[in-house]
């Protein structure tokens, strides 16, 4: 228990608050005018040590930027282009407005409006005005909360301000795929890309896995490509690492690749690169004027209904192939890398909207071949 002394001050007496912290290390709080105060509060940093509810003043004043230092060496466990994206966005929306506050004096109310003005584009951040896509929003938004949140764990703060802010929420952008004939037109005008392109497109691999495979990983036999890693772009220098489950995957290709893999194979020993000269990985082309935007420019010339695509569209090409040629989810959820079967299918549930015409379809046939389905074919009129 703590103690309790007086002593004078030049406006009068005054009492000083004596007690241990959690950790045993002796403190003391005073300029009570009472010794009323003076004893609630000694009653309150007992009964919050009983609960372990108590939060140190002292380690309240520590900075989120100090913090957010400490946090950010910490995420070791993501992947290179995550980390890039949360360095990007600490340094550029967090630290500017929220790097020298204490993590005692934020308020849920001050959170909530940096939040609403970095979407309209009214917060001053390092990167000048202007809204920032939900995306953005979100992500600056969560390294603050986690901050906020090791912050509470540690005692530093009694609950997380951040916590039940109002945040914008993502517009879901339509899928583009392409037919059968489109991808062939796409890969047409691809040149020395265009197994690359057909790879994308019947396989469904991200552009990292695809330009990481090896040659070792092709088997022409069984018609299979072993995802080992995947090989991206952070800061202008290809990181190559696990695929982004971290697991490894068998995904099949049809055999309208088996020749094409197997001719950019040859000549090339196991360890090379599958795609490209096979020592330096192909590099993400540029949306802006790279051969991928020229060989979409020239499928446009011949087909004007040619869609605007992206490599990573060859991706949603891939799954909307597979569904439409009767693959099961759980054979795309395998051949996409999706974690689950229900990923795959939140992903993708605009393909599978005819699935619905079809089980009514099956559900009358099915009951017209039984014997209630013959039933009501004598009574047409019948209310039952």
């Amino acid at each position: 228990m703590g103690s309790i002394t007086s002593y004078d001050t030049s406006s009068g007496k005054r009492y000083r608050v004596r007690y241990r912290k959690p950790d045993r290390s002796q403190t003391d709080k005073r300029g009570f005018r009472t010794k009323h105060d003076a004893e609630l509060y000694l009653a309150s940093v007992e009964v919050s040590k009983a609960r372990g509810e108590y939060v140190d003043a002292a380690a309240a004043r520590a900075t989120v930027g100090e913090l957010g230092a400490t946090w950010l060496r910490s995420q070791t466990h993501l992947k290179p282009s995550s980390r890039d994206a949360i360095d990007i966005a600490w340094r550029l929306f967090v630290e500017p407005r929220w790097g020298d506050t204490p993590v005692g004096e934020i308020r849920h109310s001050e959170v909530q409006t940096w939040v609403s003005q970095l979407g309209t584009g009214d917060a001053t951040t390092a990167h000048g005005a202007g809204p920032r896509s939900a995306t953005v929003v979100i992500r600056a938004y969560g390294i603050l909360a986690a901050i906020l949140d090791v912050a509470t764990r540690d005692r530093r703060i009694s609950s997380n301000p951040a916590r039940g802010v109002a945040l914008p929420r993502k517009k879901k952008k339509p899928h583009v795929y392409l037919t059968h004939d489109r991808v062939s037109l796409l890969a047409e005008h691809a040149g020395d890309n265009s197994t690359l392109v057909l790879t994308l497109a019947y396989t469904g691999l991200r552009w990292g896995e695809a330009v990481g495979l090896r040659v070792k990983d092709l088997n022409t036999l069984r018609r299979r490509l072993e995802v080992c890693e995947n090989a991206v772009r952070v800061g202008g220098v290809i990181v190559v690492g696990t695929p982004k489950t971290h697991a490894t995957r068998s995904v099949p290709f049809p055999e309208l690749l088996t020749f094409h893999l197997a001719e950019a194979a040859e000549g090339k020993s196991p360890e090379q690169l599958l795609f490209g000269d096979g020592s330096v990985h192909v590099a993400t082309p540029s949306a802006h004027d790279g051969w991928f935007v020229a060989a979409v420019r020239a499928a446009q010339a011949v087909d004007p209904g040619f869609p605007r695509v992206t490599p990573h569209d060859l991706r949603h090409t891939a799954a909307s192939l597979a569904i439409s040629a009767g693959a099961n989810v759980k054979a795309v959820q395998r051949m996409l890398g999706h974690a689950s079967a229900s990923m795959t299918l939140d992903t993708y549930a605009d393909l599978f909207d005819d699935d619905l015409d079809g089980v009514a379809v099956a559900l009358n046939d099915h009951a017209m071949n039984s014997n209630v389905g013959k039933m009501w074919a004598r009574n047409p009129g019948s209310d039952a």
